[in-house]
């Protein structure tokens, strides 16, 4: 324990002293005591303006393409009235010098106006903190942020994750789990303390990893890794995870339907994103424009994105597609939403359920399978661009001429996602049971 307060004393010339500082309050079991991370503000509003072009930077972590897959697919189908699209430029190893370096050339010609970065993890090279390397991420996270701004783009400064296990794959890593979690912590508080020194967003991936990767193996057992069994590079669980500090520090509500249903006179009303159809007592079909996030998979596997959502509150914060039936007299109802059914009391429904929640498969699922794998399509196309063609002898010979050729294959696959997102109707069928 002493190693690693220690090395909280060097940072502190990096940062205000911890001690000046409010600090995020974590678990109480001792796995936690020797952290001390700096508490991270709430975010205030909406960041996102409609029409804005996102750019997601960061290593290799970003080019697995998930976390960056379910940001893209949530502002597709969850709040599409604010028309949001996206790139992501990740690039497998890749420290924050090295993204300052290639901004120029493989971003800011795109003209973002918005862009979340995600380094740190190849920054602290996999070993025990260093204040050299802490100094040379803050100022070129700095240099970075500062860009961004003077091309109009707003930033979400996000921080790394967590590590699960000593990476066999790094041949220069040191010390210990404990020892790279605690330098990852450091990292973590050095792009808060910039974040609020330059005034942008900022995004704490590193907190809900930490605790939600611990109380996983408490949950459902050792062998469950958060960080991914390579223990660097998630499954779907930890990329949830992840997408959910992001969107949370766009300043999204998660308000994605209300659907209210009277049943002594059968009339039915809808949030924005969503016209009803037809209504009678017990019954209700609906056109939505406004899909709720959708994930299936068991909850005690690191590779599903519905475990995921058993770490962090998702569709309590992002995924909230409610219905409220004010009116409800008997004791309890069965409530049926595509080819599924789940019992409610009226108590529940009375102060609304989650449906998104509640429903694995629900009638969205087949809609949301489609947007989301031409999102896939359209994001593994732009790691070949930037990566083998801008960076190849196409964009050495000519960059102007390879922009313009690449992006007309790019342009189909978005335009595939658009064609994919499809009004979806459904029915809401409630029933008393006897």
């Amino acid at each position: 324990m002493k190693k690693h307060m220690m090395s909280f004393i060097v940072v502190a010339a990096l940062v205000a002293p911890l001690w000046a500082q409010q600090l995020e309050s974590l678990p109480s079991d001792p796995y936690f005591s020797t952290y001390r991370l700096v508490e991270a503000p709430a975010t205030q509003g909406l960041l996102l303006k409609p029409g804005d072009r996102l750019a997601i930077c960061g290593d290799s972590i970003t080019e697995q393409r998930m976390y960056s897959r379910i940001m893209e697919t949530y502002l597709t189908v969850c709040v599409p009235q604010l028309a949001v699209t996206v790139r992501q430029f990740g690039w497998s190893g890749e420290r924050a010098p090295g993204f300052l370096a290639r901004m120029e050339n493989d971003v800011l010609r795109f003209a973002p106006t918005v862009a979340t970065t995600c380094y740190g993890m190849n920054d602290h090279r996999y070993q025990p903190y260093e204040a050299e390397w802490g100094r040379e991420y803050r100022d070129s996270s700095t240099a970075i942020v500062r860009l961004f701004k003077q091309h109009n783009a707003r930033v979400i400064q996000g921080s790394a994750g967590t590590v699960g296990k000593m990476p066999a794959w790094v041949k220069q890593a040191k010390g210990d789990v404990e020892d790279l979690n605690h330098s990852l912590a450091e990292f973590r508080n050095i792009g808060l303390a910039l974040a609020n020194d330059e005034q942008v967003a900022f995004a704490d991936v590193f907190t809900p990893m930490l605790v939600g990767g611990f109380q996983a193996k408490q949950r459902y057992g050792q062998d469950y890794m958060i960080a991914g069994k390579d223990g660097v590079h998630p499954g779907w669980a930890g990329h949830l995870v992840m997408a959910y500090a992001f969107l949370k520090a766009m300043g999204l509500d998660g308000r994605i339907a209300t659907i209210t249903v009277n049943l002594a006179d059968g009339k039915a009303a809808a949030s924005e994103g969503h016209r009803v159809l037809t209504s009678e007592p017990g019954r209700v079909e609906i056109e939505s424009t406004r899909y709720p996030f959708c994930a299936a998979g068991p909850i005690d596997n690191d590779g599903s994105l519905r475990s995921g959502m058993t770490l962090v509150p998702f569709n309590a914060d992002l995924n909230r597609f409610m219905l409220v039936v004010p009116d409800a007299a008997a004791a309890m109802y069965r409530v049926t939403w595509g080819q599924t059914s789940k019992t409610y009391t009226a108590a529940e429904l009375a102060k609304g359920v989650n449906l998104a929640a509640d429903f694995e498969t629900n009638p969205f699922s087949e809609a949301f399978k489609a947007v989301d794998e031409a999102v896939a399509r359209k994001q593994a196309y732009e790691t070949r661009q930037v990566k083998d063609l801008f960076h190849g002898p196409e964009g050495q010979t000519d960059m102007t001429m390879t922009a313009e050729l690449t992006e007309k294959v790019r342009t189909p696959l978005a335009a595939a996602i658009a064609k994919a997102f499809v009004p979806v109707r459904h029915t809401i069928e409630i029933r008393a049971e006897q």
